[in-house]
Protein backbone atom coordinates (compact mmCIF):
# COMPACT_ATOMS: atom_id res chain seq x y z
CA UNK A 1 0.00 0.00 0.00
CA UNK A 2 2.81 2.41 0.88
CA UNK A 3 4.42 1.77 -2.50
CA UNK A 4 1.24 2.76 -4.34
CA UNK A 5 0.80 5.90 -2.22
CA UNK A 6 4.40 7.00 -2.75
CA UNK A 7 4.34 6.35 -6.53
CA UNK A 8 0.81 7.51 -7.35
CA UNK A 9 1.98 10.51 -9.36
CA UNK A 10 3.78 8.28 -11.88
CA UNK A 11 1.02 5.69 -11.85
CA UNK A 12 -1.48 8.42 -12.68
CA UNK A 13 0.72 9.93 -15.40
CA UNK A 14 1.31 6.63 -17.18
CA UNK A 15 -2.25 5.36 -16.85
CA UNK A 16 -3.62 8.77 -17.85
CA UNK A 17 -1.43 8.93 -20.96
CA UNK A 18 -2.48 5.42 -21.98
CA UNK A 19 -6.14 6.21 -21.32
CA UNK A 20 -5.83 9.35 -23.48
CA UNK A 21 -5.02 7.15 -26.47
CA UNK A 22 -8.80 6.68 -26.77
CA UNK A 23 -8.74 10.00 -28.59
CA UNK A 24 -8.11 7.81 -31.63
CA UNK A 25 -11.68 6.50 -31.40
CA UNK A 26 -13.02 10.06 -31.35
CA UNK A 27 -11.13 10.78 -34.57
CA UNK A 28 -11.67 7.48 -36.39
CA UNK A 29 -14.56 5.68 -34.68
CA UNK A 30 -15.05 2.86 -37.20
CA UNK A 31 -11.36 2.01 -37.40
CA UNK A 32 -11.01 2.13 -33.61
CA UNK A 33 -13.97 -0.19 -33.04
CA UNK A 34 -12.62 -2.64 -35.59
CA UNK A 35 -9.18 -2.55 -33.95
CA UNK A 36 -10.46 -2.84 -30.40
CA UNK A 37 -13.44 -5.15 -30.74
CA UNK A 38 -13.03 -6.73 -34.16
CA UNK A 39 -16.51 -5.42 -34.86
CA UNK A 40 -18.10 -2.17 -35.95
CA UNK A 41 -21.23 -0.06 -35.76
CA UNK A 42 -22.60 1.73 -38.77
CA UNK A 43 -24.41 4.99 -39.30
CA UNK A 44 -24.28 8.56 -38.10
CA UNK A 45 -25.78 7.80 -34.67
CA UNK A 46 -23.11 5.15 -34.06
CA UNK A 47 -20.41 7.68 -34.95
CA UNK A 48 -21.83 10.23 -32.53
CA UNK A 49 -22.07 7.71 -29.70
CA UNK A 50 -18.60 6.24 -30.26
CA UNK A 51 -17.01 9.68 -30.58
CA UNK A 52 -18.70 10.82 -27.37
CA UNK A 53 -17.67 7.63 -25.55
CA UNK A 54 -14.09 8.08 -26.70
CA UNK A 55 -14.08 11.75 -25.71
CA UNK A 56 -15.33 10.90 -22.21
CA UNK A 57 -12.65 8.24 -21.78
CA UNK A 58 -10.01 10.69 -23.03
CA UNK A 59 -11.25 13.24 -20.49
CA UNK A 60 -10.79 10.66 -17.72
CA UNK A 61 -7.22 10.14 -18.97
CA UNK A 62 -6.61 13.90 -18.96
CA UNK A 63 -8.03 14.07 -15.44
CA UNK A 64 -5.55 11.41 -14.33
CA UNK A 65 -2.68 13.47 -15.76
CA UNK A 66 -4.04 16.60 -14.07
CA UNK A 67 -4.51 14.76 -10.76
CA UNK A 68 -0.92 13.56 -10.87
CA UNK A 69 0.16 17.20 -10.47
CA UNK A 70 -2.71 18.28 -8.21
CA UNK A 71 -2.68 16.27 -4.97
CA UNK A 72 -5.79 18.05 -3.69
CA UNK A 73 -7.85 16.69 -6.61
CA UNK A 74 -6.53 13.11 -6.54
CA UNK A 75 -9.35 11.68 -4.45
CA UNK A 76 -12.04 12.87 -6.85
CA UNK A 77 -10.04 12.07 -10.00
CA UNK A 78 -9.16 8.55 -8.85
CA UNK A 79 -12.73 7.89 -7.72
CA UNK A 80 -14.13 8.93 -11.12
CA UNK A 81 -11.48 6.92 -13.00
CA UNK A 82 -12.03 3.89 -10.78
CA UNK A 83 -15.81 3.90 -11.30
CA UNK A 84 -15.45 4.49 -15.04
CA UNK A 85 -12.94 1.68 -15.49
CA UNK A 86 -14.89 -0.72 -13.26
CA UNK A 87 -18.06 -0.13 -15.29
CA UNK A 88 -16.16 -0.74 -18.53
CA UNK A 89 -14.67 -3.99 -17.20
CA UNK A 90 -18.06 -5.11 -15.90
CA UNK A 91 -19.79 -4.39 -19.20
CA UNK A 92 -17.19 -6.28 -21.25
CA UNK A 93 -17.23 -9.25 -18.86
CA UNK A 94 -21.04 -9.30 -18.89
CA UNK A 95 -21.03 -10.04 -22.63
CA UNK A 96 -19.30 -13.36 -22.00
CA UNK A 97 -16.35 -14.32 -24.17
CA UNK A 98 -17.47 -12.53 -27.32
CA UNK A 99 -15.01 -9.62 -26.96
CA UNK A 100 -12.70 -11.06 -24.34
CA UNK A 101 -10.04 -12.27 -26.78
CA UNK A 102 -9.65 -8.82 -28.36
CA UNK A 103 -10.10 -6.89 -25.12
CA UNK A 104 -8.04 -9.07 -22.76
CA UNK A 105 -5.15 -6.64 -22.37
CA UNK A 106 -7.49 -3.69 -21.92
CA UNK A 107 -9.56 -5.58 -19.34
CA UNK A 108 -6.45 -6.65 -17.42
CA UNK A 109 -4.98 -3.12 -17.51
CA UNK A 110 -8.17 -1.43 -16.33
CA UNK A 111 -8.80 -4.12 -13.67
CA UNK A 112 -5.31 -3.59 -12.27
CA UNK A 113 -5.87 0.17 -12.25
CA UNK A 114 -9.13 -0.23 -10.34
CA UNK A 115 -7.28 -2.22 -7.67
CA UNK A 116 -4.34 0.23 -7.58
CA UNK A 117 -6.60 3.30 -7.40
CA UNK A 118 -8.71 1.73 -4.63
CA UNK A 119 -5.53 0.78 -2.78
CA UNK A 120 -4.35 4.39 -2.95
CA UNK A 121 -7.70 5.77 -1.81
CA UNK A 122 -7.83 3.33 1.12
CA UNK A 123 -4.21 4.04 2.03
CA UNK A 124 -4.75 7.79 2.07
CA UNK A 125 -8.01 7.41 4.01
CA UNK A 126 -6.33 5.21 6.62
CA UNK A 127 -3.44 7.65 6.88
CA UNK A 128 -5.84 10.49 7.58
CA UNK A 129 -7.85 8.54 10.13
CA UNK A 130 -4.66 7.57 12.01
CA UNK A 131 -3.47 11.18 12.19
Amino acid sequence: MNWVVSHIKWIMLVSGAITCTMLYAAIAPSAALELMFGDSLEGPLAEIIVRNWAALITIVGAMLVYGAYSPSSRGLVLSVACVSKAIYVGLILSTGTQYLAKMGISIAFDSILVVVFCTYLLGVHRGRSLA
